[in-house]
């Protein structure tokens, strides 16, 4: 099926195969149409049917909410029914040619263990190798359930075919609540990837500012994986903070303090524990990382007050703890919003 995009700039065109959204296929032939969340939640590949037909993936996908008029779609969960005609608001560019295009793969889940009550690490073995950067996230499908679901990848590792991802139990989640309910290994899943644009460039030689509340520092993990890879923070220097309620919620600590020791006095972690005092204990039993009590952005802002110049900074979690370091970063810290990270996906 052929499909036309009418953008800003110009005219595309690109094939689809059946029963694939139009942003799985304009992405993966190389076109970079607009898109944040790729899972139907967020509304900004919104766009225009102008000719032909679709077929509705989700018809209940939040990201409708921004689709009022009737020949509004969003492309991630619309898929063609023939040659189709979309007009777009934005500019389309080609892909670099560096960059990696996602695809559809088979998978089976290898691995589930629990870290906390709530939160679990799962690896995903593919029948195929997917590169990515670090950064970046798949889209997930099990049987039985509709839709596809986003997660970051905590891994870092160049044509393997082993995801390690990170999943939260949320009330009246679909997905999670099947997963928490037994064991998944042997489930057989689809994913779809890589997918965005909060992604870790050694070769911009900035200090890292890494600001996660709870399961949001999956994506956190694979950037100290690549910069741990390229010993980075030999010359560089990286602060991570990471937010959860309480002890109870922490999880990969000694993975983190592992990668401070690796760097040698370039990076810094700092455990913020919102809900309740932080024991003095446990800073001897995590040598390498500091804990303290707040929210999580608004440490960040504290400790790195005049601390912003040549950074870029990643944010990930619960969107009002991502909105509110943002806003904190640049009207407080004064730092370029071109120089923050983040994908807008739950």
């Amino acid at each position: 099926m052929k499909i036309t995009i009418h953008s800003r700039n110009e005219r595309h065109e690109f094939e689809a195969d059946e029963g694939q959204s139009l942003l799985m296929a304009g992405l993966s032939r190389g076109y970079a149409l607009p898109y944040a969340c790729a899972s139907g939640t967020c509304g900004s590949c919104s766009a225009r049917l102008t000719a032909g037909k679709v077929e509705d993936l989700w018809s209940d996908a939040p990201g409708k909410k921004s689709t009022a008029k009737a020949d509004e779609i969003l492309l991630c969960q619309c898929a063609p029914r023939g040659d189709c005609e979309i007009e777009l608001k934005q500019s389309v560019a080609r892909v670099a040619p560096e960059e990696v295009l996602p695809f559809a793969a088979n998978g089976t889940v290898t691995r589930w263990e629990l870290l906390t009550h709530d939160v679990a690490s799962w690896e995903i073995e593919l029948q195929e190798p997917m590169n990515y950067q670090a950064g970046q996230f798949v889209l997930l499908a099990t049987p039985g359930l509709s839709g596809y679901r986003a997660y970051s990848i905590v891994n870092h590792e160049r044509d393997s075919c082993r995801l390690e991802l990170l999943i939260k139990r949320k009330p009246g989640g679909g997905l999670s609540e099947a997963y928490f309910g037994a064991n998944q290994v042997g489930t057989a899943v689809r994913v779809m990837g890589p997918f965005g644009q909060a992604v870790f460039k050694p070769s911009l030689q900035k200090n890292l500012l890494c600001i996660a509340g709870g399961s949001g520092v999956a994506g956190m993990m694979s950037i100290l994986s690549h910069a741990q890879e390229l010993d980075y923070f030999w010359d560089r220097t990286g602060a991570v903070f990471f937010g959860v309620r309480s002890m109870r919620d922490t999880f990969f600590l000694e993975r983190l303090a592992g990668f401070t020791r690796a760097a040698r006095g370039g990076l810094d972690v700092t455990i913020c524990i919102s809900d309740e005092s932080v024991s003095l204990d446990v800073a001897h039993q995590y040598p390498g990382l500091a804990f303290t009590r707040g929210f999580v952005h608004e440490v960040a802002l504290k400790q790195m007050a005049g601390r912003l110049s040549d950074v870029h900074a990643f944010l990930a979690g619960p969107p009002p703890a991502v909105d509110a370091a943002m806003r904190g970063l640049v009207l407080q810290g004064k730092l370029s919003p071109t120089c923050i990270s983040y994908d807008k996906f739950n």
